[in-house]
């Protein structure tokens, strides 16, 4: 049985394998992502994140959420070099991503009077005039034992490359604890699954642009057991800004909207964190993601700005 609804800025579809449990699940994943949006949404001006941004340069003691939010999005930046940074926050902010993204898709569309043209319209930064770099996560102290934080003067925090994915995580697992039956998360392409799967798995569908269905062989896949799925890709997220196309990817190395070689990369992990993580990652990199992903055995599935798909060892073969 299926259900699906708007939160945190996409659309959160939830899959259990026990009709019976249905209303159940779906109110705990409700109030898990009501939990997650009041910690670490950067858009209320209500939620613990703003209040810690307000507090920049003094010692915080932040909730249990936040802090497992924190450490996560650091220990992403550690694993990554840096290449997915929580410090990315005053970039995203002023290429305008400034308030929740159906506001700035409205704003967009109203503009256009249409959506933004092909994926390959997408300027990137080794063309244009960008941003600054990040100030770079290794500047925020943290005690995660203690759950305090100096979060340094001018740095603003966006925590939308693991927070969602940490949503779909915990999610997943309080479901399947609760519930007892097997459990599908997809928020907006980050994906978990618990326990037991149907017969023949999780049939996932892989579109290779969010806004379009390619009919390719290669564009769905089975999750056979528990484990976890992200797609990162920049056809989806898109608004104009100062005459160009930017998405909500951002290099913290240039503080701007990485060259464009990917449209979508997903990869699969044991958790949705270190699938965002990593499929994140490989958006920045661009021409690199193959070999770095590679390196990290990780199976993933990237398609190219042409159409090109390219898969890295333990991808199912079409």
């Amino acid at each position: 049985m299926t259900t699906a609804f708007p939160a945190l800025g996409t659309t959160a579809e939830l899959v259990v394998t026990d009709p019976a449990r249905l209303d159940q699940a779906a109110a705990l994943l409700r109030a898990e992502l009501a939990a997650i949006d009041t910690a670490c949404s950067r858009f209320r001006v209500d939620s613990e994140i703003s209040r810690l941004h307000q507090a920049a340069g003094k010692q915080v003691r932040v909730g249990p959420l936040l802090a497992e939010a924190l450490e996560v999005a650091l220990r992403a930046a550690r694993l990554t070099g840096g290449l997915v940074d929580p410090t990315v926050g005053a970039a995203v902010r002023d290429l305008g991503y400034d308030r929740d993204f159906a506001l700035v898709a409205a704003e967009r569309d109203a503009a256009a009077g249409a959506p933004p043209p092909a994926a390959a319209g997408v300027l990137g930064a080794a063309g244009m005039a960008g941003g600054e770099p990040a100030p770079g996560w290794h500047r925020i102290l943290f005690d995660p034992g203690q759950r305090l934080v100096v979060l340094p003067r001018g740095v603003h925090l966006d925590l939308g490359a693991t927070a969602k994915a940490l949503a779909a995580d915990r999610a997943a697992r309080r479901i399947h604890a609760a519930a007892g039956c097997g459990t599908l998360v997809n928020l907006g392409g980050d994906l978990r699954a618990a326990g037991a799967p149907p017969a023949g798995g999780w049939q996932i569908a892989l579109a290779d642009d969010h806004a379009e269905a390619v009919a390719r062989p290669d564009t769905s896949v089975a999750l056979t057991r528990a484990g976890a799925l992200a797609t990162s890709g920049t056809t989806r997220r898109r608004w104009r800004r100062g005459g160009r196309t930017v998405h909500h990817i951002v290099d913290p190395r240039t503080g701007d909207v990485p060259a464009p070689r990917w449209r979508t990369v997903t990869v699969a992990a044991k958790s949705t964190v270190d699938a965002n993580t990593a499929s994140t990652a490989a958006v920045v990199l661009g021409a690199g993601a193959p070999d770095w992903l590679r390196g990290r055995h990780l199976p993933a599935r990237l398609v190219g700005i042409g159409g090109d798909v390219v898969t890295t060892p333990g991808w199912p073969a079409s």
